[in-house]
């Protein structure tokens, strides 16, 4: 078996990263570091973690020395470069935003950038935001004029499990949240990657999980909605985690799901200007299972081992 090794992954992703590996044929999870729960048994925090296994110290050192073939590093940003430099050759996979604008680094979109990923031993996880984004342009690069307009809606494990304005359902209740409305690191890393400007507005909602994204663009030429439909139906093809649909796709159906979703779309009667909607669930596709396929891939077992 190969071992993998979590650290600072005790919130929500940390949850979802334990269930995944517990079903997969290939990989082990051998241990988990806490900052906060060290000699604690993972499992009374985390039901279906392996029996006996309890947190390690989350120190870099210690972690060097733990022993894993694979870390996924699942910190806030800024703080995974202690991490590498400490650590070996091992396969990373950073779920921060710290190594996605490092072109040493592999940037893991496995629908986007699959014959990447074999053999790479340093993995940058894309956002959660990042991935219905790209997802949801791909197909049409090259045919866009100006900006692509994306106006997401997060639930609030978004913000994960430290106390804010962003995840308390209180304040969260009967109400729709923006933040970092200009300037976001999604919509850099979004332009970046597709070699395109996106503006990109984040909100946040009261439910727990799930993304919903609507993309609004201008085309150089005229299409229609089945133009559309067709477009990503052949882009996405042969990806059996990417839905292409003509009914834009609802937020609720996205949780729990390893996969997105992308429908709805609508042109306006011009012909040049159209919207449509990506849905995912930003724990999984946004982030475990994610991390889980590029890590598949890049040892070379089934890219969908333990994710579905």
């Amino acid at each position: 078996m190969i071992r993998v090794g979590l650290v600072g992954a005790r919130g929500y992703v940390g949850q979802e990263m334990v269930k995944l590996l517990s079903r997969h044929s290939q990989l082990e999870l051998a241990w988990m570091s806490s900052q906060s729960n060290v000699g604690q048994l993972v499992s009374e925090l985390i039901p279906g973690a392996p029996v006996g296994l309890k947190f390690i110290e989350s120190s870099p050192q210690v972690v060097a020395g733990a022993g894993a073939d694979v870390i996924v590093l699942a910190l806030p940003n800024n703080i995974s470069a202690a991490y590498v430099d400490a650590l070996g050759d091992q396969l990373l996979v950073d779920l921060s935003a710290d190594y996605r604008f490092d072109d040493s680094w592999t940037y893991g979109l496995p629908e986007l950038n699959r014959q990447t990923l074999a053999g790479t031993k340093r993995i940058s996880n894309p956002g959660c935001y990042a991935t219905a984004m790209q997802l949801g342009l791909a197909p049409v690069l090259g045919q866009l004029q100006g900006l692509a307009h994306c106006f997401g809606v997060s639930g609030y494990s978004g913000a994960g499990t430290k106390p804010s304005p962003k995840n308390d359902p209180q304040q969260l209740a009967d109400n729709l949240m923006p933040y970092s409305l200009a300037g976001h690191i999604h919509e850099n890393e979004v332009s970046r990657q597709l070699r395109h400007r996106i503006r990109f507005m984040p909100h946040v909602a009261a439910w727990f999980r799930g993304i919903s994204m609507t993309i609004a663009t201008t085309f150089k030429m005229p299409v229609t909605a089945d133009d559309l439909l067709d477009r990503f139906a052949v882009a996405y093809k042969n990806e059996p985690l990417v839905t292409v649909q003509r009914d834009a796709p609802h937020v609720r159906d996205a949780a729990g799901s390893v996969g997105a979703s992308i429908g709805g779309f609508t042109v306006h009667g011009n012909g040049q200007d159209a919207a449509w909607v990506v849905t995912l669930d930003n724990l999984l596709k946004g982030a475990a299972s994610q991390a889980l396929q590029n890590i598949n891939l890049s040892l070379g077992i089934d890219e969908l081992e333990g994710v579905q």
